[in-house]
């Protein structure tokens, strides 16, 4: 629906407060809307007591429906304002037994609290909220972290303290301005940077948290200054004789930073320093060390291959093809074992932010024709919380029991959008993917709402990503200027033959002549520069692919990083790289007999025929592996759980099997649980499992 901006909005009056004030800060934003007639402050509309969310995000005002609006001024036309003491008063006290009333201005001018969560509550004067003072709580004034100027430690309406700093105090319209600064993913403490507990507490004090990201993060070229590298030579003899801010990459007059903290400098002819030596500290940052006790002289040298990375090894590589096949105790073997228990241990650390979720559940409409616009319509909606559990329902999909695929659907939604996102324009590459530059996705925030997914997707539930290559990994954990990108992740075939011609150019006129055919590339890459030595295409190669892999997308990756922060996601990846780059970087592996029997633990409410059950289960499993069975480890999987994968985090509950008296095996995919029928021959047993999971799964699938 269009807002029509042809006439004066500001003569306009809200249709539930009766004000023309327009004052996004105090009210919201003020909307009007021709076709209705209808001018309404978003704030007043929000917390109307008569009026709920009915529509679409994109139906009415952000899913307010016209007509549940009209029906909320009819109603509020009835009720008179406890303060102003005119009609129209559509926001009631929560209390109990009160029976008052108010406009939403006129309860900001009385000290009402309005909360911006859950229900969306109000409550008036003599029933808000207060917080709880200590016997010892410290008395008197001191500064408010934000204005700095003096803020009394009173229990009043005008003062906030913080819950988890003790000499922390505010005003109320700081922290309100902070918040609709910040938005809901910088907002926190400005002492302690808590941000949980204080986000709690401040919307429980009816400080509004928009739900978008913060206005510093929207301006453009916002942090165009940060991207200025300090150059200038301190060494106490300078001996350029064009000046100590002269700087020439590649030559002996290129300016070094001191590698700790990067605001001093020398030109390496000026500290007798090689073209291939990375390190070099300040006096300053010497003399810390040195009195420290941490610092030692260490010979100059280039650093290795392998330590230039970003510090992640590669687990698990293909074996050349004419390497012969590995035996179990080779060492292949050994990193196959490792990473199985690297994902064990990513499995629980995902158990320990699942603690996160809630009961609460947030339903998302899905259409799976769509899957990116209708997860992203859901992934934006305002009552969307990551905290809250994820219901999914499949709009396109016709007559499907609740009960048996509630769980199912949660899972083939997750499937398809990691499958979708690894897909998207977002990523470019084959095998090992790095971050794209797409202008549109990054003006629509798309790469935020992808690390978003990603996240989400891996605490509650969905697939590991494994399609990360260890440059990207690494440029996210470790950050982009301590990663050196290779020739591998260069998806444009364009840009790679040029980078391979430079690379093995022979000769120095090969190398001249080929860097003369690609000059516009360089210029534009900013690594045009004259070459006089052969060796000098190394630097050149490592300096254009640093540019095209990692500088190019600084603002998608820095998007992207914010995303993956969800749910503590990101600084879980920070504090064990080790154990994440084993679901990020690498395929889950194929389900195998023996992957499919440890998932389950077998319970038996009876003894009769307990072990030879067991052997038909795990015989069973065999066939299955060997292709001896008309259904395949995915669909046995599918049938128990809902999942035709392992999710990074587990099954809750862990998968069980029960070994009863009936006649064809039950797959109860609320407690994961597959009841299995005792048969006496082990030929009944497979036919009745080929039987009932092959048809149970043609029925869905249909």
């Amino acid at each position: 629906m269009s807002k029509m901006n042809s006439f004066d909005v500001q003569s306009t009056f809200c249709v539930l407060c009766g004000r023309t004030d327009d004052c996004p800060e105090k009210y919201g934003e003020k909307r009007t809307y021709v076709k209705y007639n209808l001018t309404v402050h978003y704030y007043c509309l929000l917390m109307s007591s008569g009026i709920w969310q009915r529509g679409e995000e994109d139906e009415g005002v952000d899913g307010f429906l016209i007509t549940d609006i009209k029906k909320e001024v009819n109603r509020a036309a009835k009720l008179k304002c406890n303060i102003c003491k005119k009609k129209g008063a559509s926001i009631g006290c929560v209390a109990p037994k009160c029976k008052r009333s108010y406009h939403f201005p006129c309860g900001l001018q009385r000290e009402c609290i309005f909360q911006f969560m859950e229900d969306f509550r109000s409550y008036c004067w003599e029933h808000r909220p207060i917080q709880e003072f200590m016997d010892k709580e410290p008395r008197g004034a001191s500064q408010c972290t934000i204005c700095l100027d003096l803020v009394e430690h009173l229990p009043v309406y005008t003062v906030l303290k913080s819950p988890c700093c003790k000499n922390a105090w505010f005003h109320r319209e700081c922290l309100q301005y902070q918040a609709l600064s910040a938005g809901i993913f910088f907002f926190r403490c400005t002492v302690c940077n808590n941000k949980d507990k204080f986000q709690k507490e401040m919307l429980r004090m009816g400080i509004h948290i928009p739900e978008r990201d913060a206005s510093w993060e929207l301006e453009e070229n916002a942090y165009q200054d940060l991207l200025l590298c300090y150059q200038h030579c301190d060494v106490k003899r300078c001996l350029c004789k064009k000046g100590r801010d002269y700087n020439e990459p590649d030559s002996k007059w290129e300016i070094k930073r001191c590698q700790y903290c990067g605001s001093r400098g020398t030109h390496l002819a000026c500290s007798s320093m090689r073209s291939w030596e990375e390190n070099w500290e300040c006096m300053e940052c010497r003399s810390i060390f040195s009195t420290s006790g941490k610092y030692s002289k260490q010979k100059k040298r280039a650093l290795a291959t392998s330590e230039k990375t970003n510090g992640t090894t590669c687990l698990l590589e293909e074996p050349s093809p004419k390497s012969p096949r590995q035996s179990p105790g080779s060492p292949c073997s050994f990193l196959i074992q490792r990473l199985r228990e690297q994902r064990r241990e990513v499995c629980n650390i995902l158990k320990e932010l699942k603690v996160q979720v809630k009961t609460k559940p947030t339903r998302l409409n899905i259409n799976a024709e769509d899957i990116w616009s209708s997860a992203l319509k859901g992934f934006r909606q305002r009552i969307f919380s990551p905290t809250n559990t994820i219901e999914v329902n499949f709009s396109n999909y016709k007559n499907r029991s609740k009960k048996n695929t509630s769980a199912a659907s949660k899972h083939h939604f997750f499937q398809l959008l990691m499958l979708h996102v690894q897909n998207s324009s977002l990523f470019e590459g084959s095998s090992g993917k790095n971050l794209s530059l797409d202008f549109q996705a990054l003006e629509e925030n798309l790469y935020f709402e992808a690390g978003k997914m990603i996240a989400v997707s891996l605490v509650h539930g969905g697939p590991s990503p494994g399609f990360f290559s260890k440059t990207l990994f690494g440029c996210l954990v470790y950050g982009p200027e301590n990663v050196k990108p290779s020739l591998e992740d260069v998806a444009d075939d364009d840009v790679a033959q040029t980078i391979k011609k430079i690379k093995y150019a022979n000769s120095l006129s090969s190398l001249q002549s080929t860097l003369q055919d690609c000059c516009e590339f360089l210029a534009s890459a900013g690594c045009l520069r004259p070459v006089t030595a052969l060796c000098d295409k190394n630097m050149l190669v490592n300096d254009i692919l640093i540019c095209h892999v990692i500088k190019r997308v600084t603002l998608p990756l820095e998007s992207f990083r914010q995303g993956l922060k969800t749910l503590g996601v990101l600084e879980k990846m920070q504090m064990h790289p080790d154990v994440f780059s084993s679901i990020f970087c690498h395929k889950p592996e194929r389900l195998s007999a023996k992957t499919v029997c440890d998932l389950f633990t077998i319970h038996s409410s009876s003894d009769v025929n307990k072990v030879e059950g067991a052997n038909f289960w795990t015989g069973y499993l065999q066939d299955v592996e060997s292709g001896e069975s008309v259904v395949t480890l995915e669909d046995i999987l599918l049938f128990v759980t809902g999942s035709c994968y392992i999710p990074s985090i587990g099954f809750d509950p862990e998968p069980t099997i029960k070994f009863l008296r009936i006649r064809y095996p039950i797959g109860n995919r609320l407690l994961n649980c597959l009841e299995l029928p005792i048969t006496k021959t082990y030929q009944q047993f497979k036919n009745k499992m080929e039987f009932t999971i092959r048809n149970t799964l043609r029925v869905e699938r249909e």
